[in-house]
């Protein structure tokens, strides 16, 4: 990737994360670790890799993306409105009534949200569904899921891709943002997914390891997945929760915590600094 394109993207990403500790100080209430872990690989699939458009948000032919681990829709919500999809502004609404910006991704009333999610371990299988119809259907789109670390301590997500691989569903990719945290404390210590490679490897994945806050390693690994054939890819992605901000990196605490004034903006300085 050349330095111009990978500085372009680095900075939409510090927007992006300035858009998740806006939305949820706005709400008081939300998830921002998770969110700023995931923010560079949201970065590359929205403004990169998949094929979507803003103005049509339904095309049958776009390229699908499941947010499994639902709670960090701040993420999510902060790349579709820098997408176009609606206006930033829009952020500082998140979880206040009457806002269309809910806790959880709603498909019924947010523009660029495939599938609703929340209910852990649930989105993956829904992303199955979606590429085993684009193949019946002899569809060329390609499905996203992202996982949690954490989030892979539940049975149906084995279930799923148990499934995925059996049918060969090579237009799937799973995502795990591997930040090692999840609300109780570090994963290996709450209920151990560890060796998460291993796992997709015997499960019948390709599975591609990678720094998910590297963005010619993320680059490279969603050029490389397009190559295989018969299987489904994991790209685990070892990512910083809280990635940004000072205070909330590597802290379980800020897994489902709304900065007060002060930190918000401490966590704004950083981030213009970052940028």
């Amino acid at each position: 990737m050349d330095t111009a394109k990978r500085t372009e993207l680095e900075n939409k990403a510090n927007e992006i994360r300035k858009g998740i500790v806006t939305a949820v100080h706005s709400a008081k209430s939300g998830h921002p670790g998770g969110s700023l872990s995931a923010a560079d690989i949201l970065t590359y699939l929205y403004f990169i890799e998949m094929n979507i458009s803003p103005e049509n948000p339904k095309d049958p032919d776009r390229d699908r993306f499941v947010l499994s681990k639902g709670h960090i829709a701040p993420a999510l919500y902060s790349t579709l409105s820098h997408r176009g999809y609606f206006d930033v502004d829009d952020l500082k609404t998140l979880r206040h009534t009457g806002s269309y910006l809910q806790g959880h991704p709603d498909m019924k009333h947010i523009p660029g949200i495939d599938m609703s999610s929340g209910s852990l371990g649930q989105g993956l299988s829904a992303a199955v569904g979606m590429a085993l119809a684009a193949k019946l259907d002899g569809k060329s789109y390609r499905v996203f899921a992202m996982c949690g670390d954490g989030e892979i301590e539940e049975g149906q997500i084995w279930e799923a891709s148990m499934f995925a691989a059996f049918r060969k569903l090579d237009n799937l990719t799973v995502i795990v943002d591997n930040n090692n945290l999840q609300i109780d404390g570090a994963i290996d210590e709450v209920c151990s997914p560890y060796p998460i490679a291993d796992k997709f490897e015997a499960f019948g994945f390709n599975v591609i390891c990678i720094d998910g806050h590297d963005f010619d390693q993320i680059e490279k690994a969603f050029q490389d997945e397009k190559n295989v054939k018969d299987k489904p890819t994991a790209i685990i992605a070892k990512t910083v929760k809280g990635k940004g901000v000072s205070f909330m990196e590597n802290q379980c605490g800020w897994h489902g915590k709304a900065p007060n004034d002060e930190e918000y903006e401490t966590a704004l300085k950083d981030l213009e600094v970052n940028g």
